[in-house]
């Protein structure tokens, strides 16, 4: 281990394999480190045994679930958008041809009670129904609007620099009810909570048409998720990372980073050796003294026998309850994969419902989601801390990634990778370098 590296990585989770294969391909030469004997780290994916061990529950009898290793549970599911930035990472790196994709079945919204398809298309929206009649016609205006809207044509801007103007002043323009709002900002756009309403508009209507553009790949939802579940991402990176003349080390046990007299990093210590280095990425567990604590999340993984009730029966869905819904701060996320994406044996599905905690009683938090399963054969409750690092890393070069967030998608946890990489390097992604590779991923979910 006593080498010379440009950046050594600590920890196998999603956001570090991402950057350690973006860095691999831009020509560094990494050392990725982890102190676990798996890949993953808090996102791992587990056997079934593994599973049950794991939350404390050694001595039950699994002999009605299948053979251990038909499962594998992620801890911490999510689902990728299809013409999403992790999408258009994983075609950059090349990892794409080490994974299979599938195509999510739904898109589901809580409203009044009641379980919707969020509509994907006007002629969707016409038929939904969520809407009221004129609350339809309303929407398909907006709709139109979005679908036009080009930043670079003032043509299209219909009198609204949306650079300026909020979101709550697109919404009363076209004369857009709560409930409307509601599944605009929380199912489409994706906020987590309504700050967004009185930021500029122009971020949520490009979320708005990643969401569109998304399902226009594919139809029947804008979400796609690998066979065999998230697991299979971090060893994908393991192998581009030895193709591109990387390393991986598992049970590495961590010892400390060694700085020069300007406190920037040097290495990187492990079992008495020291790696020599002058960038450091890493999840939080490996440098809790610079991160700070900004939430929590519970969630609760369910091992069920059917499908989310009124799903259409999907295989594989997502379901989010806007906060106003349930009378919260904070969505509440429900995501249901199954045998179908070679997870589990056949007939059995996987719930998962989380949420970020705000009251002394978390997992009483997550009834509106688990009253919404169905009946529910094992249950899982985890909580996590969400950590942030205090720093940005220039300082030093340790450049610390924040904890995963409650929501089942992985579009913030790709703002954090970005966010990182032009940390490291010092210049803006170059999106357009993108462009070249995403005709490989056209027939990915056929």
């Amino acid at each position: 281990m006593d080498e010379e590296y440009d950046a050594i990585i600590l920890g196998t989770g999603l956001k570090e394999c991402v950057l350690s294969g973006l860095l691999s391909v831009s020509g560094k030469k990494v050392l990725h480190m982890d102190r676990n004997g798996y890949y993953g780290g808090d996102c791992a994916s587990m056997y079934l045994e593994q599973l049950f061990e794991h939350f404390n529950k050694k001595d039950c009898d699994l002999s009605s679930y299948g053979k251990s290793r038909s499962w594998n549970v992620d801890l911490i599911p999510k689902f990728l958008m299809a013409d999403g930035v992790l999408v258009k990472l994983l075609i950059y790196t090349g990892v794409t041809r080490y994974l299979e994709f599938k195509q999510v079945d739904g898109s589901y919204v809580y409203k009044q009670g009641k379980i919707h398809k969020v509509p994907g298309t006007e002629t969707e929206a016409l038929s939904s129904t969520m809407l009221g009649i004129f609350e339809k016609r309303r929407f398909r205006n907006l709709l139109v609007f979005v679908f036009a809207y080009d930043e670079s044509d003032p043509k299209t801007h219909d009198g609204l620099d949306l650079t300026k103007v909020p979101m709550v002043t697109l919404y009363e323009k076209y004369k857009l009810d709560t409930n409307v709002r509601d599944f605009v900002g929380h199912a489409i756009a994706l906020y987590r909570d309504d700050s967004y309403i009185n930021e500029p508009a122009l971020a949520t209507v490009n979320k708005m048409k990643l969401y569109f553009n998304s399902i226009a790949k594919y139809l029947k939802s804008p979400y796609l998720y690998p066979l065999y579940g998230l697991g299979e991402l971090p060893q994908g990176f393991a192998r581009l990372s030895a193709i591109y003349g990387g390393t991986y080390m598992l049970q590495k046990p961590f010892e400390g980073i060694t700085t020069d007299e300007n406190g920037k990093v040097t290495g990187v210590t492990s079992d008495g050796e020291t790696a020599s280095t002058k960038i450091v990425v890493a999840d939080p567990s490996y440098f809790p003294d610079k991160c700070k604590k900004v939430g929590q999340v519970v969630r609760a993984i369910c091992l069920l026998k059917a499908p989310i009730p009124n799903t259409n029966n999907s295989q594989s869905s997502q379901l989010i309850i806007p906060q106003n819904q349930v009378g919260r701060k904070s969505d509440i996320y429900v995501l249901c994969v199954s045998y179908a994406h070679s997870i589990a044996p056949k007939d059995w599905y996987i719930g998962l419902v989380s949420t970020t905690v705000e009251t002394a009683n978390p997992e009483a938090e997550l009834e509106p989601g688990l009253r919404l399963l169905g009946p529910i054969f094992e249950k899982f409750i985890q909580f996590s801390d969400v950590l942030e690092p205090v720093e940005d890393g220039t300082k030093d070069n340790v450049f610390v990634s924040s904890s995963f967030d409650a929501t089942t998608h992985f579009e913030t946890t790709c703002e954090d990778i970005i966010k990182i990489y032009e940390k490291i390097t010092g210049e803006p992604f170059d999106f357009s370098t993108l462009d070249a590779k995403l005709e490989e991923f056209k027939n990915l979910g056929e």
